[in-house]
């Protein structure tokens, strides 16, 4: 018995250790339990903690608070080293069509807590919590801890309004997917089947018939032309060519073309007729296209290309080849000259073989070198998202300055980081199942920690007068919102159903309903969207919600 009471009772490093990892894996393998088709996922380690806490399990308060802060920061930092290389230009791109609904839902959300805690009396220390539990953030959640404590005030009560609202916070936007879904989606508020392959670049085929091409070289014709594309193959004569700078198009040439989908239209014009072969589909082999060419992709793992513009490498000219695509945290970009390379980066490489495998010891494609994690730069982003979090920010009309926090700044210089680091030759590369592992055990920590304390006091407050009001009001805070802002953004922004469910998940901070999203919807568009506006929108609910309490308590 001392033995057991060792290791789950008496308080000690150790002691926290056991309790936490007890949490946490019965957390993640109950989460995997799907009850019509819906399940909790790493959230049910939350639960778990509330239950551990609830039957009297604690830990020394001290490990708690690290454990809880660490796990917080190691979250948000791996989410934003993750999302940085594709986020500015996602931004860029359908990120302000997307970006506007999301901020609605934000506002909408944020002014029915508002007005709710004036209508049912309800503190706004309290509401705090229950909108954060509400819409599934607890980021948020530990902003608004940080400031009542600023305050003076205990945040003990936001976390068990967190608590108690949060599962019908997940299961809200879902409900509110399945309305949309039932009531409101049109034909036309889906993409037609070929659509889902169109990501951020667009294979096709043109013949050139356009006179004004006849004789002209590639690079004259890019120079001249505002469209944004890479020749990847053409024919001429019947005979599969390299599509060199300065070789010269001719009338009947085939040019297989890589280039955004927003383009295809204008560069039908420019060369004259598009093919109607789909290019597009995932059972293309490339390889068997042509006998003279092959298509290979090429990982770029040597540290001197790191940071370096695809121009100044010259392959094309030393080499022979061509590079028509690179494949990019999950994200598709065109091989643009001015592009930044990256390590971790896959080059689609078109050329002779001999040739290709000259450019494969350039670039290294040495798989194993990038299976060591680069933990220096995991550490120093902790360091700079902490010190940017800390940065008092004035905003008139509140005496306490607002601060972005555990959650804003790790998240922020993650993204940063993620984005501009390989132009300040930092190798910030980790391989998608090392930063998967970094997220899921800080989320672990987190929720692990967050339920363990808000645990001893959590039905104490569900069997409370006021906590079937809590629910009551958290899911309305949840459902109305939501359900609002997807009309709006299917009617008035004329966005496809599948963005909108991506859209509606990232800005209520809700992976499980994104699961739910992709399961009844085609293509990926929910998940584009759903990287898109989640960071933006965490950044958001981070200061928002500090803002909230400093001006309403």
């Amino acid at each position: 018995m001392d033995y057991l009471n060792s290791l789950f009772v008496e308080h000690s490093a150790l002691q926290a250790i056991v309790v936490l990892s007890l949490i946490s894996a019965l957390g993640v393998m109950l989460g995997k339990i799907r009850v019509c088709g819906i399940s909790l996922g790493i959230t049910f380690v939350f639960f778990v903690g509330i239950m551990a806490g609830h039957a009297g399990l604690t830990i020394d308060g001290n490990m708690l608070f690290y454990a809880e802060t660490f796990g917080l920061v190691l979250f948000v930092y791996a989410l934003g080293l993750q999302v940085g290389p594709g986020f500015f230009s996602s931004m860029r791109t359908e990120g302000t069509k997307l970006i506007t609904p999301s901020l609605c839902l934000l506002a909408v959300g944020t002014l029915a807590a508002i007005g709710l805690s004036y209508a049912f009396g309800i503190a706004m220390s309290d509401m705090s919590g229950i909108l954060c539990g509400a819409t599934t953030n607890t980021p948020a959640l530990a902003a608004a801890q940080q400031t009542l404590e600023q305050m003076g005030i205990d945040g003990s009560e936001a976390a068990l309004g967190c608590a108690l609202t949060y599962p019908l916070g997940v299961v809200g936007v879902i409900l509110a997917i399945i309305v949309l879904r039932r009531f409101f989606v049109r034909k036309c508020d889906i993409p037609a089947p070929d659509e889902k392959h169109k990501k951020n670049v667009f294979i096709a085929s043109y013949r050139v018939t356009n006179p004004a091409l006849f004789g002209r070289s590639i690079a004259e014709i890019a120079d001249n032309s505002h469209n944004h594309f890479v020749i990847s193959r053409m024919w001429h004569n019947g005979h599969v060519l390299i599509p060199m700078s300065e070789r010269e198009i001719h009338e009947n040439d085939v040019l297989l073309v890589i280039t955004k989908p927003e383009e295809v239209d204008s560069l039908r014009m420019l060369f004259g007729e598009q093919e109607k072969k789909d290019w597009n589909g995932s059972d293309i082999d490339w390889n068997k296209i042509d006998s003279e060419l092959i298509s290979q992709r090429i990982l770029v793992t040597r540290p001197e290309i790191n940071g370096k513009k695809l121009s100044s490498l010259r392959l094309r000219n030393n080499y022979g080849i061509n590079i028509s695509r690179v494949y990019r945290s999950g994200v598709q970009l065109l091989a643009t000259p001015g592009l930044v390379l990256q390590l971790g980066d896959r080059l689609t490489v078109v050329g002779e073989a001999a040739d290709i495998k000259r450019v494969e010891k350039i670039l290294g494609n040495a798989v194993q070198s990038l299976n060591e994690p680069n933990l220096v730069s995991v550490f120093i982003g902790m360091i700079l998202g902490l010190m940017v979090g800390s940065i008092p920010l004035a905003v008139p009309g509140i005496s306490l300055p607002v601060k972005l926090g555990l959650a804003g700044g790790p998240i922020i210089v993650g993204i940063l980081i993620g984005t501009f680091g390989p132009r300040l030759h930092m190798v910030t590369y980790t391989t998608q199942s090392a930063n998967m592992m970094l997220r899921a055990l800080g989320l672990n920590l987190y929720l692990a920690c967050l339920g363990l304390d808000a645990g001893a006091h959590f039905f104490e407050t569900v069997v409370r007068p006021e906590g079937a009001l809590w629910l009551a009001v958290g899911f309305v805070i949840t459902f109305v919102p939501v359900v609002l802002v997807g009309i709006f953004a299917m009617r008035c922004m004329k966005l496809d159903f599948g963005s909108v469910t991506g859209l509606l998940c990232g800005s209520m901070a809700n992976p499980m309903a994104l699961n739910y999203a992709n399961e009844i919807t085609d293509g990926d568009n929910p998940s584009v969207a759903y990287a898109t506006v989640y960071p933006v929108c965490m950044f958001l609910r981070v200061i928002i919600i500090q803002l909230v309490v400093m001006f309403f308590v």
